[in-house]
Order: C-alpha cells, then structure tokens, then sequence
C-alpha cells in the first residue's frame, strides 16, 4: 500500500512508520518534523498542519490509506477537507478518555456513552491536565465519520499505549521499579484490574485495518489483568525471581499524598476504585476479534528495558522517588502493626 500517516515523528506514529516500511509499504509521514526524526525508508513531507491548506498537494498522490492521530479539531478537518476524497481507507486513533463512564467495567465501544463534543471554540486540548482532550477526540470521530463514512473509516480507541519510546513514566516506572529490587510498594490489592496495549502491536493492528478496510469503532485496548499478575509479568520481563511486593490500601496512599496515574508522587496505572473501575477494565474482545493480535506482557518489558537502557536520558522519571517510597511503607508497617 501506499500510506500517509499524519504524523510519524514520535511513539506511536513512528513505531507505524517503521513497521509499515518494514511490511513493504510506501510510507509518507506529513508533519511538522520537529518532534522526531522519521524512521528510516519512510520520506518526511514538512507540514504546518495550523495551515488550512497543507495537505492539499497531498491529494493527488494516489495514498490507499490515511492515519491520523491528531488531538487537535482543526488538524482533523483540514486533512479531511484535503484528502477524504481521495484515498481508499481513514484510520483515526482516538482515546478511551472519550467515555463519559469511568466506573462501569466491562463496556465496549458499542454500548458505552460518551462525553459530548468540544465546544467550537475550543481546538485541543488546554494545560497540564489536557483540558477538554476527550472532547476534542469526540469532535475528530464525529468529523470523520461525516466526511468519509463509517463503512471507510476506523476509528481506534487507544488505551493506555506502552513499549519502546514511551513519553510517559507510567509503563517505564514499573519497569525501573522492579528492576531496582528492595520492597515494592504495590497501591490497593492484587485483584485490581491494569490494562494497556504495547505500541507495537496497535501499530500492527492499525496496518492491518488499512490493509483490509476495516470500518467501524473500536477500543486499542488489549485484556486486562489483574495487578499480581501485571507485577509478576514486568519481574519475568526483567528476570526478577520472587520481587518483595507489598500491598499497600487505597486509602492510606491517599492520606499521605500518594497520586494517581502518572507524574509526581504518584504510582502509576494506579486508579482509585470503584469510581475509575472501568477505566483499566475494558473488554478487549471485538478488538481481538477484528485483528488485534497482543504480545506476551514480559516482550514489551524486554523490549521497554531495552530501550530504557539504551536512551536514559529519552525516559521520563515520574511516580514516587525511592525515599518517598521506602517512607509510605515505613508509615503502613507501623500502622499494621499497631
């Protein structure tokens, strides 16, 4: 195929790029090139994309497919306008954060509500906390269904994305943690739910979509697990026999400041329940039955810790610090033994 990915400069817009060229594809990534180098094999077009117009002499190039990741409206519309009416298929990675219901485990794209659409002043999202992210993902669904329609369109709900290149510290965090040894500080219980997909699988899975003109919606999601299992994973990743994890109740890592997530003094994939249960516990099945294919947990640790070591300074450092740590379960020994 032909295949302009609208991006391909970082994460999961490179690992597209790289394995579309790796499949044999013919791979044009349209960006501004200032986030990231293209992978190699795949030719960089340097786009403004805040320009109405950039994409137009793209038009004629004769693309099979389009996938675009972008979280800005503006973006979306002005590639559409540009290019919806002439490439075969249009691929848009969207988030779980479009769901209106945290709460509820088990949803699928088709039965669960969503948030409503951005407002129309409102063009992405705003500030640290990414102000209006999910929205801005409605208002790109709902303009790329009207302009390409559903039966061309596939429309992507990513989940929490993790593997090689992760910007985030959530994924890399348990990765470093575990492998550093000593006592864990492992938030709630083990039967708590962590679900996430490794970057190189969804971009598989993307490929895939374009490749037979998959249509329709769906969560990027692969299945859940329960945190046992997700720490016991990670530590087979890394070759870590029997880590010394100690579980550490909801309630008490919030009294002392310990975050949610991501970012500092913070665990992350850590959700407080029940109010954010269905937010790590999706089903995954029409996703695995429509082609996405996951990966053994402990290959996306080796590929992760690969990365890690071989680019320290691209690892973001987040989640809580080894004396903040050894400090909170110092705290919970002394309560439980009260």
């Amino acid at each position: 195929m032909r295949i302009l990915i609208l991006g391909g400069t970082r994460f999961l817009g490179r690992a597209l790029a790289r394995l579309a060229v790796a499949q044999g594809h013919d791979v044009t990534c349209a960006a501004r090139g200032v986030s990231g180098a293209v992978p190699a094999g795949a030719t960089l077009v340097p786009v403004d994309r805040d320009d109405p117009d950039a994409l137009v002499p793209l038009a004629s190039d004769g693309f099979d497919a389009v996938i675009d990741v972008t979280r800005q409206v503006s973006h979306a519309r002005h590639a559409l306008a540009a290019l919806a009416d002439h490439v075969g298929h249009w691929s848009f990675v969207s988030t779980i954060s479009v769901y209106a219901d945290n709460t509820t485990p088990g949803q699928t794209a088709v039965d669960a509500p969503v948030l409503a659409a951005a407002p129309p002043d409102v063009d992405g999202p705003v500030g640290p906390d990414h102000t209006w992210y999910g929205e801005c993902k409605v208002s790109i669904e709902q303009a790329v269904r009207q302009r390409v329609g559903v039966g061309r369109s596939f429309i992507c709900r990513a989940g929490l994305i993790v593997g090689v290149e992760d910007p985030s510290d959530r994924f890399p965090y348990w990765v470093r943690r575990l492998g550093a040894g000593g006592e864990i500080l492992a938030p709630g219980r083990p039967t708590d739910r962590v679900q996430f997909v490794d970057v190189a699988d969804l971009a598989s899975w993307l490929l895939h979509a374009a490749g037979t003109r998959l249509g329709g919606t769906y969560d990027g999601i692969g299945p859940a697990m329960t945190r046992a299992d997700f720490l016991a994973g990670v530590a087979a990743g890394l070759d870590v026999a029997d880590p010394a994890v100690t579980w550490v109740d909801q309630d008490f890592l919030t009294s002392h400041d310990v975050r949610e997530w991501s970012g500092e003094r913070a665990l992350p994939l850590w959700v407080r329940l029940p109010e954010s249960g269905g937010l790590m516990d999706r089903d995954a099945r029409p996703a695995l039955a429509a082609g996405l294919a996951v990966r053994p947990l402990s290959d996306t640790v080796r590929a992760t810790a690969s990365w890690m070591a071989a680019q320290p300074d691209a690892v973001r450092q987040g989640g809580l610090d080894p004396a903040d740590e050894a400090a909170v379960l110092r705290e919970w020994q002394a309560v439980r033994d009260r």
